[in-house]
């Protein structure tokens, strides 16, 4: 589909259903939506966090703020690095989010040092349900440190559904599993039918 046909509208209502965009890269000028026949969750009730991290979040100086940087948060899980040869987030992606992150449905979570930001993640909120888009880490761990303190908040928060959308490695040791797409989209709508705010917090410490 044509990016310039669609509004955040359209992108809202194609998860409620199920469907997600992504681009083939980050210079194309095309979006297209997907459906995959296995959907990744993250349990947000029995989230797993290794041993070995749970000790060094116990000394970490790493900082931890909701919805402070999306747009810087957005355009690094955007960026190409030595370890990510190619991105799906495009010019359009970043557009279409970052409206959605006026709107209210948007959010991103970052980890600093200091001044610097050094890791996060963004998604998308619908209900009792997030999204989650992408994350990016600049220093050992900081991704997984925004993806801990973001599955704390939504536990306080009481969300249900936490969308991985694709199984991958790195997620995997958090408790990530797979169920097929009509079940996932009979939890989705269950969450759908819950209202939830996802409230941000200013210099929220790690």
């Amino acid at each position: 589909m044509s990016a310039q046909r669609l509004t955040p509208q359209h992108v809202l209502d194609a998860y409620k259903m199920g469907i997600f965009p992504m681009a083939d890269s980050a210079t194309s000028h095309d979006l297209h939506w997907y459906r995959p026949p296995l959907r990744a969750l993250l349990p947000v009730d029995h989230f797993h966090v290794p041993t070995r991290l749970r000790r060094w979040m116990k000394h970490t100086t790493l900082r931890v703020t909701f919805d402070q940087a999306f747009a810087e948060v957005i355009r690094a899980c955007g960026t190409r690095t030595a370890t990510r040869r190619e991105t799906w987030i495009n010019a359009e992606i970043i557009h279409l989010f970052t409206q959605l992150h006026v709107m209210g449905h948007a959010h991103s979570v970052e980890v600093w040092r200091g001044d610097a930001l050094v890791g996060g993640l963004y998604g998308l909120h619908l209900g009792a349900a997030f999204f989650g888009e992408s994350m990016f880490s600049r220093e050992t761990n900081a991704s997984k440190l925004a993806l801990v303190r973001l599955v704390e908040h939504l536990q306080r928060q009481n969300f249900t559904l936490l969308d991985a959308q694709f199984s991958n490695p790195h997620l995997t040791q958090f408790g990530l599993y797979e169920i097929s797409q009509e079940n996932y989209e009979k939890q989705l709508q269950n969450a759908l039918m819950v209202e939830r705010k996802f409230m941000s917090f200013m210099g929220l410490g790690a």
